[in-house]
């Protein structure tokens, strides 16, 4: 990592603790290192390094296999855009960061961002002239499954699956434990090299606007690092002059003015704000779920041994689940006000696209309609409640989990912890799942029949 210091000289991702997984990018076809020492969640229950996966990334290579697609190469862009077409990911999700922050870290710079692309279920990450694309792909009960396709032209193109250094990676704090994904937002001098002795921030829904966007370029009034540290680095000249480099000292940031990269040499215009936002929610969603399904799995494994304590088995995966409904309900998510949202929504195909893509109630409501003017979204509440892995959380915890949220929507918990949520929000949260999201349980349907209220009794699309 150059001049990075040495707790900056590993491979650190700024998303989705991806690079490390790679490793040494070798002249032979296996770049991917696999199997390499210790990987926290290996062994029963969870046994993470199992084959036995369906993730869309899987399910694309098994169709690769079978002869029944097959991936494009294109010398500007390797096989990004293929990629991204048979993987449904919308190449307007595009968001650029310019920190040094992969394992194809000298191909990063301010003037060569990296590309990051994601739709509910995968991310990924495309360096400039890089030697891999970077993929993370959500299966329902395993989570997080990290991959690597080699850029080199060949006949037959191959996902191949990457584990190595995981647990300094993928399982960190920022990841909640477990083999995840994140956005850091870090203090980047002008040629996209971390600052030592600066901290850096995990950006999830809940942190304040100034804390992120540092090494990441957004476009629009949202990009204003008067707001946010993004579009910008840290002041050489000060740190310089200082003798201990502090937080204080760093933020003292110079705006690219114009940012340095060329939009032509990415498959869309800018880095688009609204897709960070999501970003930003959708990441510790998916990191939240994990945690829940596989606390809840070991808690069922333990409670089949001898002397274990079925309070003490039960709080192991309630404790986790109380964590993913009030993120699911953004109980503690950071006001945006400030950001432009009209502009940010004229200006974003991404947010248009997004919202198109919601099941909508008999009003017309969706989970995937912005508000933008103070919150994300227009009703406080997940759209990755719809998701398989959601739904793949093991009965307890989700049995759980919909108790609470019904004590919740119906107003029977008033307490403190979710007084953000207005009786309209409420109201409106609860209609809209009663009669969009399939599975509910039957208490959910009783309330709903003795309250007059539409009720989706169809099955998931």
């Amino acid at each position: 990592m150059g001049s990075a210091g040495p707790g900056l000289r590993r491979p650190w991702l700024a998303l989705w603790a991806l690079g490390a997984a790679a490793a040494s990018l070798c002249a032979q076809a296996q770049i991917a290192v696999r199997n390499q020492g210790y990987m926290p969640y290996s062994d029963e229950p969870i046994n993470y390094r199992s084959e036995d996966v369906s993730d869309p990334v899987a399910q694309l290579q098994k169709q690769l296999d079978a002869g029944a697609t097959s991936l494009s190469w294109d010398a500007d862009q390797g096989y990004l855009k293929s990629v991204l077409k048979l993987l449904h990911v919308p190449v307007d999700s595009q968001t650029l960061v310019f920190s040094k922050t992969s394992f194809q870290y000298p191909k990063i710079t301010p003037d060569h961002p990296r590309a990051l692309y994601y739709n509910d279920d995968v991310y990924v990450g495309k360096v400039h002239d890089g030697k891999a694309i970077e993929l993370v792909s959500f299966d329902a009960r395993q989570g997080a499954i990290f991959y690597l396709l080699d850029e080199r032209r060949v006949d037959k193109p191959v996902f191949q699956r990457a584990e190595l250094d995981c647990t300094q990676c993928h399982i960190a704090a920022g990841t909640r434990g477990i083999p995840g994904v994140l956005l850091r937002s870090v203090y980047a001098t002008a040629d996209g090299t971390l600052l030592p002795g600066t901290s850096s921030y995990i950006t999830d829904q809940d942190s304040p606007l100034a804390e992120r966007w540092g090494g990441w370029y957004v476009s629009g009034k949202a990009g204003d690092p008067a707001l946010t540290m993004a579009n910008a680095r840290v002041a050489q000249a000060d740190v310089a002059a200082a003798r201990v480099v502090t937080d204080a000292t760093a933020h003292k940031l110079v705006p690219f003015d114009p940012p340095p990269f060329k939009d032509s040499d990415y498959l869309f215009p800018g880095s688009d704000a609204v897709a960070l936002l999501v970003l930003a929610h959708q990441t510790q969603m998916h990191n939240l779920i994990t945690l829940t399904n596989y606390k809840t799995r070991i808690a069922l494994y333990d409670l089949g041994k001898q002397f274990a304590d079925p309070d003490a088995v039960r709080r192991q995966f309630e404790r986790p689940a109380e964590q993913l409904l009030r993120y699911l309900l953004f109980a503690n998510a950071a006001p945006l006000a400030g950001l432009g949202a009209q502009q940010a929504l004229t200006a974003s195909p991404f947010a248009r696209d997004f919202a198109a893509r919601g099941r909508r109630d008999s009003q017309g409501r969706s989970l995937r309609d912005f508000d933008l003017v103070q919150r994300i979204f227009r009703y406080p509440c997940s759209y990755l409640i719809y998701s398989d892995a959601f739904d793949a959380i093991p009965a307890p915890a989700k049995d759980y989990v919909y108790h609470r949220l019904l004590q919740i929507l119906t107003g029977q918990d008033q307490s403190e912890d979710f007084a953000r949520l207005s009786a309209q929000d409420r109201r409106a949260v609860l209609q809209i799942l009663l009669e969009t999201k399939a599975g509910l349980p039957a208490e959910w349907q009783d309330y709903a029949h003795a309250n007059h209220l539409l009720s989706y009794r169809g099955t998931k699309s």
